[in-house]
């Protein structure tokens, strides 16, 4: 190991995410290919994406923990957790009744379905779908318990996790200073889970990989062509929700422009668009948003509370496909019975939450519940439906992203001046191991125990 003379600092380590990174999208590029040279073939590699998505999702709940519960035990007011949830909650619902409106206007623009017809083959797959989606507002509240405190960490639903998170949180706060170990424990195991997540991301180029070569052999040209106005449709909608309405109400609210938030969460965007889901950003996103300067409390609440009801994406998504398979089956709906239909979905999509497929079953089981007649239709859209995923994790991912930068704002839980100096790449984010030396400034956390932030400021030996 070579010696550095006194005084003089270390040599930089290099950052080898970077290749990474660029494998993945190599590997994007190489799964196109096989799709379209080799389709029969590269419908045989969807197991690698799905494994790939498996291991991340493995990851999620023992980072929603440890994340919330070193938050809140770490807070000594428990009111103001109750206040991170309330405005969460309340800026949830008002983001999700916009990205409705605009998706109902830019759907009775375009009339995407106007022309095309229904087999017989597509007819029974939206029953099939609603049938597996149901689920009832009694049922959804009570999924929320867990079957024991340890199971919330074993099956995987990000509710139960956040509901077990929340009350550990509470406890260590009533313990005080006699919690304080217990909260040092959780922190070694949130700087173990964090390492294991980093050696799972090398995995990234395989799945996605997998992941687009199955798709494309899988749909190939035809589906994309017939129904290429709903899909470019949705795509722009999605960008403008994303860049007009996020991007305005981020800079009014704090002052921070958009386009550095999303270029600071590339890899994660890229991450998204290889696998089609957003549960796979999850554990880098609550990393990155305490790395930007966000507290902890806030991420911790914010962040998974999102993930269930904060769905920008499926919002726009359940509208635009909604309007799409009533003009299809020339069943035309008035604005008063697409607004109804549309507050129901907006419901029904929190119920659904974490549901395989969630796209394509929340959008049969509304149409089943408040316009039957329209079930037939959910079947057209099937073979797209892969494309416009990517579309609706992308959209809900930038709508987390603002969402925890705007919570922490009003609540005052934000440093802006390292989210300023994060942004303009001043404390680049320790991509190595997603875990720090030194924990990123909390305003909560005076008076805590010291426990490790992830992703916060490197070490100062690695530059």
């Amino acid at each position: 190991m070579p010696v550095t003379p006194a005084g003089t600092p270390p040599t930089p380590q290099r950052d080898r995410t970077q290749y990474l990174y660029l494998a993945v999208i190599v590997a994007v590029l190489l799964g196109i290919a096989t799709g379209f040279l080799w389709p029969h073939f590269a419908r045989e590699l969807k197991p690698l994406g799905t494994g790939f998505v498996s291991l991340i999702e493995m990851m999620i709940s023992p980072v929603i923990f440890c994340t919330i519960a070193l938050g809140v035990g770490s807070v000594r007011q428990a009111a103001k957790v109750g206040r991170v949830g309330g405005l969460a909650l309340g800026y949830f619902v008002v983001m999700s009744a916009v990205a409705l409106a605009i998706g109902l206007v830019v759907g009775n623009i375009l009339h995407p379905g106007a022309g095309l017809h229904l087999t017989e083959a597509t007819r029974h797959i939206g029953h099939t779908a609603a049938a597996d989606a149901h689920v009832g507002p009694v049922d959804f509240l009570l999924g929320i318990i867990p079957t024991s405190l340890l199971s919330a960490l074993t099956q995987g639903q990000v509710l139960q996790t956040l509901l077990v998170a929340l009350l550990v949180g509470f406890g260590l706060q009533a313990m005080g200073r006699s919690g304080e170990p217990v909260l040092r424990g959780i922190g070694h195991l949130q700087k173990l889970v964090f390492r294991v997540l980093s050696m799972i991301l090398w995995a990234a180029p395989i799945g996605a990989f997998g992941a687009m070569a199955a798709v494309i052999g899988e749909t190939g040209t035809d589906a994309l062509k017939a129904l290429a106005t709903i899909m470019i449709g949705f795509y722009t909608t999605c960008v403008l929700f994303i860049v007009v309405v996020l991007g305005t109400v981020l800079r009014l609210a704090t002052g921070v422009n958009l386009f550095q938030l999303l270029k600071y969460l590339g890899r994660e965007f890229l991450l998204i668009l290889s696998t089609s889901s957003s549960e796979s950003a999850l554990p880098r996103l609550i990393a990155k948003m305490e790395h930007l300067g966000v507290s902890r409390p806030v991420v911790g609440v914010t962040v998974p509370a999102g993930y269930s009801f904060n769905l920008d994406g499926t919002m726009i998504y359940l509208t635009m496909a909604s309007l799409f398979i009533a003009d299809a089956l020339d069943r035309p709906m008035g604005l008063g019975r697409q607004i109804g239909l549309l507050l129901f979905m907006m419901l029904a999509s929190k119920g659904a939450a974490g549901v395989s497929g969630s796209g394509i079953a929340v959008l049969a089981s509304g149409l089943q519940s408040h316009q039957p007649a329209l079930v037939d239709g959910v079947g057209l859209i099937v073979g797209i439906d892969r494309f416009m995923s990517e579309a609706r994790a992308l959209t809900n991912f930038a709508g987390n992203a603002v969402a925890t930068l705007l919570v922490g704002t009003w609540v005052h839980e934000v440093d802006k001046e390292r989210v300023a100096r994060v942004l303009a790449g001043e404390l680049p984010f320790d991509e190595r191991t997603l875990v720090d030396a030194e924990p990123a400034s909390t305003p909560e956390g005076a008076g805590a125990p010291e426990v490790p932030a992830p992703g916060g400021a490197p070490d100062p030996a690695y530059g």
